[in-house]
């Protein structure tokens, strides 16, 4: 059991400058808007730089297989634990 500090740091200064989970966050140019999570949803505005990365596209695969691309909140769900979510786009932002 140990302490995963960098993480949560690292998860901290990426949101605060690339993801933006505001409900009331405009989608920019060159950004997308995706609900992640399993029960309670939130909204993530990421980079469409993300689609390229093959991690990102096999999340993306797993959420068309569950729940298909037809969503009524009007953007992407990926119904993923929001940890891993931000893990993943942490690692895809610092390479």
């Amino acid at each position: 059991m140990g302490f995963r500090l960098p993480r949560i740091v690292c998860a901290k200064q990426r949101l605060t400058r690339t993801l933006s989970f505001s409900e009331n966050t405009p989608v920019s140019k060159g950004h997308f808007a995706v609900y992640v999570g399993e029960a309670q949803k939130k909204r993530f505005i990421v980079p469409i730089s993300f689609l390229k990365d093959p991690s990102f596209q096999n999340l993306l695969s797993q959420a068309e297989e569950e729940c298909g691309f037809n969503h009524p909140m009007g953007a992407l769900t990926i119904p993923c634990n929001e940890e891993a979510f931000i893990d993943l786009t942490c690692s895809l932002q610092s390479s």
